[in-house]
């Protein structure tokens, strides 16, 4: 079946995508590879969100939550609730393969087959690929570069990478829950933006020493039962039941390379796109949301890019 418009991605800006195309009277459907907002799924059980529920509103549907700042659980169930509100046309579990032109039109490659249309929109987001540290024993099943919440790691020796809010995030909350729990810490102090409840708490567990951290440090190889420091002293070797790498998430490079989007060469790596009316230079495909900003992953969110959909659909409907 041919459409007017596939979305590639159903987190928060795709959804918003398909609302505006539904109200400007767009055949469309949405292509996720795996759940409803699959990156928000992925995200640790006891998370809350830093911005407020108003700011992640999307379709006119009101977000209401028990607090000021929503929780995974009750970010899940609005955009639920905003799917079914706006009748949604989405194909979930289905992963993109590839795209070619065809004629006038895009033929989009899946798991589960053949979607053609003369606009595409991608919104992929980027929570789904890990920043990898590159280094021997990184595939060991102990290594975790997403976490989700802190029951296994009861008693057990971790060993997290990162300074910033996910890294923390997690040294606290394995910490509370019995783990042992130790930092490896490229920088010479915590992420000075890290949330402003969480930073001054990680910083007194440390400089008491219920935290241990190896700051100016990076590890040089992960083995079953231990982990290789390289810190300023020379090389530390400390034993380790799992290694929770928090060192941040990409764009997926590869799918953009399947589907042909042209990147920038700087060292941002962003998909080359008309700012005015985010068209790539394949003509009527979109890059929506976070992965415009490539990786300067913490330039763009979903409260800042809901204008994109708008802005998309309107290029779409000048066009027609």
């Amino acid at each position: 079946m041919k459409y007017d418009l596939v979305i590639i991605g159903g987190g928060p800006i795709g959804l918003n995508c398909a609302i505006e195309a539904k109200k400007a009277g767009l055949n469309y459907i949405i292509l996720e590879k795996g759940v409803l907002v699959n990156s928000l799924y992925n995200f640790p059980t006891n998370m809350t969100f830093f911005s407020t529920s108003n700011l992640l509103e999307i379709g006119e549907v009101p977000f209401i939550a028990h607090s000021d700042k929503p929780t995974r659980k009750e970010a899940l169930e609005y955009f639920r609730r905003v799917k079914e509100s706006w009748e949604l046309n989405i194909s979930l579990y289905t992963e993109v393969i590839g795209m070619v032109k065809n004629g006038a039109a895009y033929q989009i490659d899946t798991s589960k087959g053949v979607f053609k249309s003369d606009n595409v929109i991608v919104s992929t987001g980027f929570y789904d690929t890990p920043r990898k540290l590159g280094v021997p024993g990184e595939d060991l099943p102990k290594v975790k570069h997403f976490y989700d919440d802190p029951h296994p790691y009861l008693g057990q020796k971790v060993l997290v990478i990162g300074a910033a809010n996910s890294a923390c995030d997690v040294a606290l909350e394995t910490f509370y829950k019995d783990a042992e729990v130790t930092m490896a810490i490229r920088e010479s102090e915590i992420y000075p933006k890290v949330k402003y409840w969480i930073r001054p708490n990680i910083i007194n567990r440390i400089e008491e020493g219920s935290i241990k951290a190896y700051f100016n440090t990076t590890v040089s190889e992960i083995r079953p039962c231990e982990v290789v420091l390289n810190t300023p002293e020379g090389e530390v070797t400390i034993e380790n039941d799992f290694v929770l790498a928090m060192t941040g998430y990409k764009p997926n490079y590869s799918l953009f390379e399947k589907l042909g989007l042209p990147i920038s060469t700087d060292e941002f790596k962003k998909p080359i796109h008309n700012p005015e009316t985010l068209e790539t230079p394949l003509q009527g495909v979109y890059v929506a949301g976070v992965i415009n900003s490539g990786l300067q992953t913490s330039k763009l969110f979903i409260e800042n890019t809901r204008v994109h959909s708008e802005m998309i659909i309107r290029s779409i409907k000048s066009k027609a």
